[in-house]
């Protein structure tokens, strides 16, 4: 049974002219012989940001990765960025994919896009796929491996692999509190009293700076890729929000979508892939992990789990306002808003508790 990633047909509304992708792809690639067949393009996932496909070009298969047709260009869909980063972490770390090209002419296939290999493993997804052995003794791997592919982001050099002037570290936690705080402003369509509560907390409890590395900024199990005999994490995936700046902001990201088998059923509407399944490190014992493999201290986690929650809860709420705004027609963006406030309601068990564990309890 197939448990490997696979594509399914293109959909309607993401379709492009994969013979025009061929053809620029060709004139740069002039020595690659592979090429020269006719190309068949299927498209990965769901997500609600960036577009990924795969193109086949016989047995070479290539990952195409583009940005919603119709979006402006905004950090979280600049695919230069994108693989600007990927080409300087793939000599460096295994993980990385290895980019190919990259093109910023929109003419070609209608937005900006880039090209790189494709990286063959099991992403692990809310829904599981039929077959995939997910016991105990492999959701304890396949979890360390994930909290330990983290913590490597989080000790590469930035600076050595020539990524030093991606961000601004200096005050970033502060621009992410105020800034996520603004989008949410924008984006406000219903009175939703709990996130309003939760940002206040967070702007009052706001933390000093805890030093500054790579950032994934968006580390989930579907954003990762597993070695098919599911012995650990062979690749990382989207890395459109990457900057530089406090680890401990994407150590509470990761948490955010981490849901633990006693959690109640308000954390239940996130799931982004098996993480309450018996065997599966807790979100506190992540946090163990994590600092012993980085050497940080995360005593003060709360504050960075509540702010992920909170970051979910304002990207559920933008999601929300372009149903609103009659931009998409999507079912799946109509019930947004009930993710809105079960996230931020989260959040508040969370701070209200004064713990990121036994939230149920």
């Amino acid at each position: 049974m197939e448990t490997l990633d696979q594509p399914t047909p293109v959909r309607v509304d993401s379709a492009f002219d994969v013979q025009a992708l061929a053809r620029w792809l060709r004139a740069r690639q002039p020595g690659d012989t592979a090429l020269a067949v006719e190309p068949d393009l299927l498209q990965f996932g769901r997500g609600f940001s960036n577009l990924t496909y795969l193109v086949r070009f016989g047995g070479r298969e290539l990952v195409v990765r583009r940005a919603p047709p119709g979006v402006a260009i905004k950090s979280a869909h600049d695919m230069g960025r994108e693989f600007r980063i990927l080409t300087a972490l793939a000599p460096a770390w295994s993980k990385a994919p290895r980019p190919i090209a990259h093109c910023e002419d929109a003419s070609v296939i209608g937005t900006p896009f880039y090209v790189m290999e494709r990286v063959r493993g099991v992403i692990l997804r809310g829904v599981v796929p039929e077959g995939l052995d997910l016991g105990p003794d492999t959701m304890k791997r396949v979890s360390g491996s994930a909290c330990d592919t983290l913590a490597e982001v989080h000790k590469l050099d930035w600076r050595l692999v020539g990524l030093g002037d991606l961000g601004r570290p200096q005050g970033y936690v502060e621009r992410q509190v105020r800034g996520w705080a603004e989008r949410y402003r924008k984006s406000r369509t219903d009175d939703v009293p709990q996130v309003e509560r939760l940002g206040a907390w967070l702007e009052e409890h706001r933390p000093k700076e805890s030093g500054a590395t790579l950032v994934h900024n968006d580390f989930k199990y579907d954003n990762v890729i597993l070695a098919p005999d599911m012995s650990g994490v062979v690749a990382v995936l989207d890395w459109e929000m990457a900057t530089i700046g406090d680890p401990l902001m994407d150590l509470g990201t990761a948490l955010g979508y981490w849901v633990d088998g006693d959690d109640p059923e308000v954390l239940r509407v996130k799931v982004f892939g098996p993480t309450d399944r018996p065997g599966n490190l807790t979100r506190v014992e992540f946090v163990e992990r994590w600092s012993r493999a980085t050497g940080r201290d995360a005593s003060n986690v709360l504050f960075y789990y509540a702010f992920a929650l909170f970051k979910l809860a304002v990207v559920s709420q933008q999601l929300y306002k372009r149903y609103v705004d009659g931009l998409t027609r999507e079912d799946r963006y109509a019930v947004m808003l009930s993710g809105v406030r079960a996230v931020a309601t989260a959040g508040l068990l969370a701070v209200d508790k004064g713990r990121i564990d036994r939230l149920g309890a």
